[in-house]
């Protein structure tokens, strides 16, 4: 099973393309969220939110590649994708669990809090919208949690590797200042994430 990064932006970055992954395996390709499929054939399109802004357009490719987009799950080939809620705003949203034999994937790219359904994980890729302060939305519904916070939270609950991706601007400047996470890495486009020998290894892009 191998996961590409297609984007690693938040919405309206100006420097990445809109945080998307794309899962590979046994003839299979589903891509998550992003507005981007990449190269090749796609067997699904999931998301996180299907109110999102970029809904349109990630519909919109979707149809283009003839299959629909929405938050649902897939089976296929031994590999489950499953939507599971996390707390990000007024209306429900997900993030995704990849289980495949005893390795546990998640996609979660926008919360407020990280989910507990998250511990314990071989692999997250996480919101990195906010760097050491969390983003509170208008009205205090929901937000997104900052990457320090997600950082040490991740490490308290287990999680053996943790991406950011879906990097936004105070993010984006601490990256410019040289600073990094106190646990985890910052994703890359292109950068794919491979199951060997039960371990996760990170290919360059």
């Amino acid at each position: 099973m191998q996961m590409t990064l297609l984007g690693v932006g938040a919405m309206n970055s100006p420097r990445y393309r809109p945080a998307g992954l794309a899962v590979r395996w046994a003839g299979h390709r589903v891509v998550l969220d992003g507005v981007d499929a990449g190269g090749g054939h796609v067997d699904a399109w999931l998301v996180c939110d299907e109110r999102a802004e970029l809904m349109p357009e990630i519909r919109r490719r979707s149809r283009e590649l003839g299959v629909p987009a929405g938050a649902v799950e897939y089976c296929a080939a031994g590999v489950r994708l499953r939507p599971l809620p996390v707390e990000h705003t007024s209306h429900p949203t997900f993030g995704y669990l990849v289980e495949h034999r005893e390795h546990r994937v998640v996609w979660a790219p926008e919360f407020w809090r990280f989910p507990d359904w998250a511990a314990g994980a071989d692999l997250v890729f996480a919101d990195a919208a906010g760097w050491d302060r969390p983003i509170r939305f208008a009205g205090g519904v929901g937000g997104h949690a900052s990457t320090v916070d997600t950082a040490r939270r991740a490490s308290r609950a287990g999680v053996r590797r943790l991406v950011f991706a879906h990097i936004g601007r105070p993010s984006i400047r601490a990256i410019d200042r040289g600073l990094t996470p106190p646990f985890g890495e910052w994703g890359a486009e292109g950068r794919t994430y491979a199951v060997v020998s039960g371990r996760f290894r990170a290919d360059r892009p």
